[in-house]
């Protein structure tokens, strides 16, 4: 087994596991390329079929071609999806920074779904190489309703025993891509021939790194147009995955708030 191989192995646990023991399950889908590949084995998993509903939380603010890519993926790969409505940005706390703030109306979106407790497990397809604070994440992650997390109380995970209970009143924030890095996920899509939005190719000297609402985010420069090219640029890069991501820069610990407020 190569590489790629064994996480895809792992990773396809880590869903029957979720399955058989969080249920009921349903998954985040944002669009982007990591959440489409957690789609990709989840069809692997279970036999072509995704067997939970796949979520967007919408916030009215995603770019056109992300909501053209969903309305067909879901249609093609036969998705039970369910949009969320994410209500609007003069609920959230005000005292976070603008662009914080406009970012958190997703947690809220999420709280609203986990509100009457019907999902005991919730799939996120987040990686630790991606951002600090999400490299101290654990696979099953317990979360209180509203999504609060407490990092530093959490289960050890050794030799892939995790922590399958589910706690009263709460739910599983589990992650099949923990353990993948960026340039995995582009390895793995280009074996796979998996789906890509265009807009993480470039145009016109710039792409999107990673998809987030057009309010907040903004692409980067790269030259990079196919998947080989992305792959090469990542090898040698030094710049950091979210630096599109403008509410990162905010505040030093903007998006650790939003983390423990429960954000994905």
């Amino acid at each position: 087994m190569n590489r790629l191989d064994i996480l895809e192995s792992r990773s396809i646990y880590i869903l029957r596991e979720a399955y058989a023991c969080a249920r009921p399950l349903a998954m985040l889908w944002s669009i982007g390329k990591d959440s489409n590949v957690v789609l990709w084995l989840a069809r692997k998993a279970f036999f072509g079929k995704v067997p939970f509903p796949v979520v967007q939380l919408d916030t009215g603010m995603e770019l056109d071609e992300v909501y053209a890519f969903r309305d067909q993926y879901a249609a093609e790969w036969g998705l039970n999806l369910i949009v969320i409505n994410c209500p609007p940005e003069n609920e959230m706390d005000p005292s976070l920074p603008p662009m914080t703030r406009s970012a958190a109306r997703k947690s809220a979106g999420l709280a609203n779904l986990l509100r009457d407790g019907t999902y005991k497990g919730i799939l996120v397809g987040i990686r630790r190489d991606e951002e600090a604070t999400r490299a101290k994440e654990r696979v099953f992650s317990p979360r209180a309703t509203d999504g609060a997390w407490k990092f530093r109380d959490q289960p050890a995970e050794f030799w892939d025993q995790f922590t399958t209970d589910t706690p009263e009143n709460a739910h599983l924030r589990v992650h099949p891509l923990l353990h993948w890095t960026e340039i995995d996920v582009w390895r793995y899509t280009q074996r796979e021939n998996i789906p890509v939005n265009q807009l993480y190719f470039s145009q016109g000297g710039k792409r999107y790194r990673s998809l987030g609402e057009k309010n907040i985010t903004a692409p980067i420069e790269s030259n990079a147009g196919t998947i080989d090219e992305i792959i090469k640029e990542l090898e040698i890069t030094t710049t950091p995955e979210r630096a599109g991501r403008l509410m990162d820069n905010e505040s030093e610990d903007s998006f650790e708030r939003l983390r423990t407020s429960g954000y994905m």
